[in-house]
């Protein structure tokens, strides 16, 4: 924690990051379970076929990170890298498949065919990803898919990877249809640029445009989903794992808070400044009118000076003088202990306080940063400048109050500003609702 007077400092003891929180109870306890993770192997190697990286002068600042082989500007567009290069985290198997890393690559060679799976779904988005396929193989990516497709041209799409294939080739997606001409993908690798928006699906090969395609069964055709690779026959490898969501829309206008409200009893100041929320003093919380519940949000934070704490809370409910911030909170803090990052201090940025903590501060005091958020259904998980740091899932028994128990239902964004010392910004705030669901709610 940052120097604070004794005062201020046995508050936070008492109320963690937030200062109205009320004492913990058993079903508000923490669950600080890091899913899905490896033990980490080797550092990712430089390859032909990544963008361009960060500068040499931030790679070495943020040294003890795994590579993020997106460039600054991909990151401030929303990209976020969905394989680490170092482990399985946020990923999961639905077989027996052999997933491992090598190399700052997934592999897999052995098993009956089956998925690596992310553990969220996703709607609209942009994908990157590089492949090598054994010559003769067979394998795949399955978009928007269930976690145990039946039939890839009924339930997903499968963007397929088999030269050999009698049907549906390298490019088809799998039961719909196939490039016009045969496209080689196999023995060496080649890299896959699809881009989902509703039943519109395209496909570039090495650049190449491949296939371009309208799905027009309706309502039937597949929304969302889970991102998939498949080991099929032949050892298959991936790498440089990317994706964007697409469809979000802003929630500030940049001009004022309209939209927003100062939920009663806050000490904070929240000012419209250089298109920017700046939030100085505390506590306080600036809330949304409007609700979601199953949504990806992505902004822009910076702190103003070392070790400030504040955090975005989610599926909140409406706040009052009493009980403020009763919600899910995607922590700020970007302190670390004995100079790694590791070690988070109060849970670290990207955490979901009080239940998982950051497994690396990814973002540093006085830099903007940028945030994704996940929520859908009973499973979170947030990148922190393209580097996801948390994937956890709520398995406590449901209650209004996010801070007693597991909430699914709609609820409000809220900034907040948590202490006197409080000086930091937010912008480019801009959210997505997950399909089949109301795009805004009332609570």
């Amino acid at each position: 924690m940052r120097s604070l007077s004794m005062c201020s400092l046995l508050m936070l003891i008492v109320c963690g990051s937030c200062s109205t929180e009320p004492p913990q109870s058993a079903a508000d306890s923490p669950a600080d379970k890091s899913q899905n993770e490896i033990t980490p192997t080797k550092k990712p190697a430089d390859n032909d076929k990544s963008s361009s990286p960060r500068s040499a002068a931030k790679v070495e600042r943020v040294a003890s990170l795994p590579n993020v082989n997106l460039t600054t500007k991909e990151i401030n567009d929303g990209w976020i890298q969905l394989f680490d290069g170092i482990s399985l985290f946020g990923w999961k198997p639905n077989n027996d498949v052999n997933w491992s890393v090598e190399d700052g690559m997934i592999a897999a060679d052995q098993g009956k065919p089956g998925l690596l799976l992310t553990t969220v779904p996703f709607a609209d988005f942009e994908l990157r990803c590089d492949f090598r396929l054994e010559k003769g193989g067979n394998s795949g990516v399955f978009l928007r898919s269930p976690f145990n497709p039946t039939d890839p041209a009924v339930d997903c799409y499968e963007l397929n990877m088999c030269d050999t294939h009698p049907a549906f080739a390298t490019a088809s997606l799998v039961g719909r249809v196939k490039p016009d001409e045969p496209v080689n993908g196999d023995g060496e690798w080649r890299t896959y640029h699809v881009v989902c928006q509703g039943p519109h699906i395209t496909v570039k090969m090495d650049g190449k445009t491949v296939l371009d395609f309208t799905d027009k069964v309706g309502a039937s055709a597949p929304v969302s989903g889970l991102i998939g690779l498949q080991k099929n026959k032949g050892k298959i490898e991936f790498r440089n794992v990317f994706l964007k969501p697409l469809g979000a829309k802003p929630i500030f206008n940049e001009k004022d808070l309209a939209g927003w409200r100062v939920v009663p009893g806050s000490k904070s100041d929240f000012v419209v400044k250089d298109k920017t929320i700046h939030v100085t003093d505390g506590a306080g919380f600036l809330e949304t009118e409007q609700t979601w519940s199953d949504f990806i949000f992505q902004f822009d934070a910076i702190t103003n000076d070392k070790h400030l704490n504040s955090g975005v809370f989610f599926r909140a409910m409406r706040g009052s003088e009493d009980a403020p911030s009763h919600g899910y909170e995607a922590q700020i803090h970007n302190g670390f202990e004995d100079g790694d990052r590791t070690k988070p201090m109060d849970w670290g940025t990207g955490a979901i306080f009080r239940r998982q903590k950051a497994r690396w501060v990814a973002a540093d005091d006085q830099e903007w940063f940028t945030v994704t958020l996940a929520a859908h259904a009973d499973h979170f998980a947030v990148w922190v400048n393209g580097l996801q740091v948390t994937d956890w899932a709520d398995e406590r028994e449901p209650n209004e109050n996010p801070r007693r128990g597991k909430r699914l239902k709609a609820g409000h964004i809220s900034l907040q500003g948590h202490d006197p010392t409080t000086n930091l910004a937010f912008r480019r705030l801009r959210i997505v609702a997950y399909p089949n669901q109301s795009e805004l709610s009332r609570e």
